[in-house]
């Protein structure tokens, strides 16, 4: 039997069976997008360079205390598990971010029944080097432009410890609220969460960067979108 020929775009391969290879989110100094093999290494090469000063700790699991060599393989570890643990249901899209053509942090968003509940979340790192550069809230921007615009968000959550003040200068710079409150068991010790809400009302009402999207339609199914995004209409009313 002859096989037929290999194609030697191998990426455009991979995009026939996971359009989110192909999915581009572009601000005016950063792209959002799937790595490949050679750009996951550089990325966790920027995490074993570090994230944060290691005498505060911004994350709820540890995994930044971990040796450079692990930390790093930690990154692609995480990077393929959320990846091969995908259903439209439930997804974590792990977007590295680039900036001058080169991988700086993860951006992350993710969504349960998107269709239904028109909410999504974020998480994110960035490499030590780059901070303090206005890339954190820029790289939170760009998605906070997927989900309203693209994917039909009412909302987008997400959290910080109290005690941190970038993260949440972020989060104010771009308009979310005070959502409440978790308590968290670190190693023994209270800390406190600080829950933080956005609504497309709030973010409309705010200066923000421009944004472009491309490669979006193919991977609608993916996020849970067969039917394309839900307009307002199609939700019912929900009461505080």
């Amino acid at each position: 039997m002859t096989r037929p020929p290999i194609r030697a775009d191998h990426r455009f391969m991979l995009i026939d069976h996971f359009p989110l290879v192909g999915l581009r989110i572009t601000t005016p100094r950063l792209q959002l997008r799937l790595p490949d093999a050679e750009e996951l290494a550089t990325l966790a090469d920027v995490a074993a360079d570090g994230v944060h000063d290691p005498a505060y700790m911004p994350f709820r699991i540890r995994w930044t205390e971990l040796p450079p060599a692990e930390r790093a393989r930690s990154v692609v570890l995480h990077h393929w598990g959320l990846l091969g643990q995908w259903t439209p249901k439930a997804w974590k899209l792990p977007l590295t971010v680039f900036h001058e053509g080169a991988p700086v942090g993860m951006q992350m968003l993710k969504a349960t029944d998107l269709a239904v509940t028109a909410e999504c979340a974020t998480a994110s790192w960035l490499g030590l080097r780059h901070q303090r550069q206005g890339v954190g809230a820029e790289m939170r921007a760009a998605v906070a432009h997927l989900a309203f615009i693209h994917l039909g968000a009412t909302d987008l959550v997400s959290a910080a410890f109290t005690d941190n003040v970038s993260s949440l200068g972020v989060s104010a710079k771009l308009g979310y609220a005070h959502d409440g409150i978790e308590r968290h068991d670190d190693q023994g010790r209270l800390r406190v969460i600080r829950r933080l809400r956005l609504s497309r009302q709030a973010w409309q009402e705010r200066d923000r960067p421009p944004v472009t999207v491309e490669g979006l339609a193919p991977c609608l199914p993916l996020l849970g979108l067969a039917d394309g995004p839900p307009s307002d209409q199609d939700r019912p009313a929900t009461t505080e």
